[in-house]
């Protein structure tokens, strides 16, 4: 056999190989059916999410988070707390207590239902007060596809998620709540 036909043949081999698998290479903080504790750095916000689905194993999903510091305008998180948890098959909805921001998830899967219980870590600024919230479009836009969310634009925070579940495709979509910050600190709680 031509060596420089072999040689392109095991090089295509390999490309369509990397392709197939190339979901396993992104730095996820979860195997599938296993559950997590992710936080950021102190100090640092969650700004991107990603996850990929497969049905074959336990429908469930790989996570993957980005944290960013937070601007020098609201000054460092005086606290940080786990706030509400989910129950696994059942929609929810959550945003921060105290005008908290999200800076970790924690998530445990179970095998009864196909789903998982989250959990948001959130952290206070003294200095700042959530305005200009609004809701994305479903991540993922449609059931058992690949999901990712990025912060649209600087400025913006999370501040928690509103979720369903479906019980027949056994998969979530999320609507993550996205805010500004103001750089003075308000006397009242802003949902």
């Amino acid at each position: 056999m031509n060596p420089v036909l072999l040689a392109s043949a095991l090089s295509l081999l390999a490309t369509v190989a990397a392709q197939s698998n190339d979901h396993y290479d992104m730095g996820w903080v979860n195997g599938y059916r296993q559950g997590f504790n992710f936080q950021c750095p102190h100090g640092e916000v969650i700004v991107a999410i990603r996850s990929y689905f497969s049905e074959n194993e336990g429908s469930d999903r790989l996570w993957s988070f980005e944290c960013q510091p937070t601007p020098e305008n609201l000054g460092e998180p005086s606290d940080c707390w786990w706030d509400d948890i989910n129950r696994a098959g059942l929609e929810w909805t959550s945003t921060c207590t105290r005008n908290g921001l999200v800076a970790g998830v924690q998530s445990k899967y179970f095998e009864s239902v196909l789903d998982r219980e989250w959990q948001f870590y959130c952290c206070y600024y003294k200095r700042s007060c959530p305005y200009s919230c609004m809701k994305t479009t479903d991540v993922p836009e449609y059931y058992r596809e690949e999901g990712e969310m990025v912060i649209p634009a600087y400025g913006y925070f999370i501040r928690g998620a509103q979720t369903t579940f479906s019980g027949v495709l056994r998969d979530r979509q999320w609507k993550y709540i996205l805010c500004r910050m103001t750089d003075f600190d308000c006397e009242f709680e802003n949902l």
